[in-house]
């Protein structure tokens, strides 16, 4: 080194920060001495000297580095200052297998209480005998439970009662009970359908034609218990118009206790599901003529037919 002549400062190389460049500082890029600020120069022993940027060349300070991610990898995690080796990428567990759809219970069990209902109404249960629930869910080919939960359903139906370690004991209905129910109907149906017939359109009765004619299909076939479900959806129906939901929910009541059969009583024969079906159709056909006594005359010769044991 020649006396009275300093030597140049030394030129600097700034670190590629780790989350992709850095804020810009002022002065950058303008080819001025500026100090350096990075951190990795910075504190005690850090070279006191200025950085010189060579315009032209890209800056090292502000360069971005741009960093490939797999699918299953995270987003790059800044390192510490002073650890080398700049991002970290942390593996991402493989997505789960998705998991195969299971059958619902509540679909299970709905089953289960149709075909119990089936077996009640042909008499196939018969009334006065104990049923185990184990043993039932051997006949269907299900599990205990949705046995137990469908004939809990029915016995507050009226149509079974607990048998206490024992199982569920078909309720008898006798010929009295019978006849109760279907003056109870009667009491609760005429006066609201009568109430309907005054105040509704021709054409909301014509949108119960296809259950009246589900009914008669039914019926036809000699299906009791496919006739039974038709009854019960064609009140259902007619009762709904009215808009109480707690009238509904009685009559549906009151409806399901009439559907099964008395002890001794003979299983209905194909014409008399006929018979009961077709009233079905005339009660409509008199409610969109609004005629009113052959709508009332109808209704309490439907209910009636309650009354015969079956």
């Amino acid at each position: 080194m020649e006396q009275g002549r300093a030597e140049p400062a030394p030129r600097l190389r700034a670190q590629v920060p780790a989350q992709g460049g850095s804020q810009p500082v002022r002065g950058e890029h303008t080819g001025r001495d500026v100090p350096a600020r990075h951190p990795a120069h910075t504190g005690p022993g850090a070279p006191d000297t200025a950085y010189e940027h060579d315009p032209g060349v890209p800056d090292p300070a502000t360069a971005f580095v741009p960093v490939p991610l797999s699918p299953l990898t995270a987003p790059p995690r800044a390192v510490p200052a002073g650890v080398r080796g700049g991002t970290a990428a942390v593996p991402l567990p493989a997505p789960a297998a998705v998991p195969r759809k299971q059958p619902i219970r509540h679909s299970v069990r709905g089953q289960v209480l149709a075909a119990l209902r089936e077996a009640l109404i042909s008499g196939e249960l018969r009334p006065g005998e104990v049923y185990s629930a184990p043993a039932l869910a051997v006949r269907y080919g299900v599990s205990a439970t949705p046995v137990r939960e469908a004939m809990q359903t029915l016995a507050g139906e009226g149509a079974v009662e607990v048998a206490p370690n024992r199982g569920f004991r078909v309720a008898e209905r006798t010929h009295r009970d019978l006849a109760e129910l279907a003056e109870v109907r009667a009491m609760l149906e005429i006066p609201a359908l009568l109430r309907l017939a005054r105040a509704l359109p021709a054409e909301r009765w014509e949108e119960l034609r296809p259950l009246a004619a589900a009914g008669v299909a039914a019926a036809a076939r000699g299906d009791r218990a496919g006739y039974a479900e038709a009854d019960h959806a064609f009140h259902h129906a007619l009762l709904a118009l009215t808009g109480n939901r707690q009238l509904l929910q009685v009559a549906d009541d009151l409806h399901r206790r009439t559907q099964w059969p008395a002890p001794g009583g003979t299983p209905p024969r194909t014409a008399d599901l006929l018979a009961a079906a077709s009233e079905h159709t005339a009660l409509l056909d008199a409610l969109m003529a609004r005629e009113y006594a052959i709508v009332e005359r109808i209704a309490r010769e439907h209910l009636a037919s309650a009354r015969r044991p079956h």
